[in-house]
């Protein structure tokens, strides 16, 4: 884990948008919330904090973080904390208790049932539309669950103390275009909520900015961002409408690059036909520690640690630890180059990197087939610390009672 890297990302980001409110002297303001459901883990949450960020939570236990971070004084009242997903009543309460605390917190409203729930809240309040464009994102699903429809928010009417909109489209999209374009179905119906709403005065992008997972973006931020706020500011002037802030929620774009997995390989057997020539087995597991490999097939930039400038590369597949067929890694059907084996000195071990491993892969972290979840090394200011040591067996087995 690489903290350094996360604070770098998110003045960047901030600075970004910043330059670009000025150049097109947008008069609304920027601020970046991280969803802390990328990544949970405190070397991640604390830099974001320290650089200005804001969160955005989806659940009664990531509010539970921030309540402990409130009680502890970790950020300042300025800091806005967003709250998604569905409300239970602990959420609620934890939510009401955070706001007779002084916190600047904003609930969400997902569906008409929270709508009512959330009547008596003293406080603002935002709602979250489903407005219906598709794009092109690993996330696109022709039915959403989440958000209210259309038809619905209008037929509510007034809605005490909104003062933000929110969408999302989907995660991981493909083209700039495709963030563009639902920003302007979504500035349509602000402008119409506004008029029956004075007080709302913020739209929430969502996430969705793609991470880094091939070695390199699928489109610059600096592009995009410049985009984003050109069209905020001819919109507003066209429409006669007071430009309203702006939320994005990128968390990958911030999280992914600041984490590396390490495996060591323990083994290689050799495959028959196919396009790689040998299998290499890992001293982990794909299905518990990197399970965007199993579960939705992410390509990840893999590379060697050791021997990088060895000539001589065979064709490989990784294979985990675990009993599955499916535990392993292909490059999507490809096969990835790496050092031979038989070319290491005797005990030598040859350690392989996947990059940007820092979205979602600790909290999606099982232990199927009792796995041992790896060592956490820290990285910041030129030190090296172990945050967590690897389980043992007996750690292990404590978590299922043995």
């Amino acid at each position: 884990m690489m903290p350094y890297v996360i604070e770098q990302r998110v003045e960047d980001l901030m600075d970004t948008f910043d330059d670009a409110i000025r150049e097109f002297k947008y008069k609304g303001q920027f601020y970046y919330h991280y969803p802390m459901k990328v990544n949970q883990s405190r070397e991640f949450v604390l830099p974001i904090i320290s650089e200005g960020g804001n969160l955005e939570i989806t659940s009664a236990n990531e509010l539970w973080v921030v309540k402990r971070l409130w009680q502890q004084h970790r950020f300042n009242s300025h800091i806005k904390v967003v709250c998604n997903g569905p409300k239970t009543q602990q959420y609620l309460e934890l939510i009401a208790e955070l706001k007779s605390n002084g916190l600047d917190i904003v609930p969400i409203i997902e569906d008409l049932s929270e709508m009512e729930l959330l009547k008596k809240f003293r406080g603002q309040v935002g709602v979250r539309v489903d407005i219906g464009v598709k794009v092109d994102s690993y996330w696109d699903k022709k039915i959403e669950r989440f958000g209210l429809s259309i038809d619905e928010v209008f037929a509510v009417e007034k809605i005490r103390n909104l003062t933000m909109l929110h969408y999302h489209t989907g995660s991981e999209i493909k083209k700039e275009s495709d963030v563009v374009k639902p920003l302007k179905k979504a500035m349509d119906i602000y402008a119409r909520l506004k008029k029956i709403n004075p007080s709302l005065d913020t739209i929430d992008m969502g996430g969705g900015f793609p991470s880094n997972y091939y070695g390199k973006p699928l489109y610059p931020v600096k592009g995009l961002v410049y985009r984003i706020v050109k069209f905020l500011e001819q919109y507003c002037r066209e429409n006669e409408l007071q430009p309203p802030n702006i939320i994005c929620e990128w968390g990958s774009h911030v999280a992914g690059p600041a984490q590396i997995t390490v495996f060591s390989v323990v083994s290689e057997k050799t495959i028959p036909k196919a396009m790689a020539k040998q299998w290499y087995v890992i001293d982990g597991s794909f299905m518990t520690q990197l399970l965007d490999t199993w579960s939705i097939h992410k390509q990840w930039h893999v590379v060697p640690v050791n021997n990088a400038r060895n000539k001589k590369l065979t064709r490989t597949w990784l294979a985990g630890l675990s009993c599955d067929s499916d535990d392993k890694y292909t490059a999507g059907g490809n096969y990835i180059l790496l050092p031979r084996l038989e070319d290491l000195e005797n005990g030598a071990h040859q350690y392989i990197a996947f990059l940007d491993t820092g979205n979602y892969q600790d909290g999606f972290t099982n232990h199927h087939c009792l796995n041992a979840a790896p060592a956490k090394v820290l990285v910041q200011n030129g030190d090296v610390t172990v945050v967590r040591k690897r389980e043992t067996p007996d750690d292990v087995g404590k978590l299922f009672g043995w």
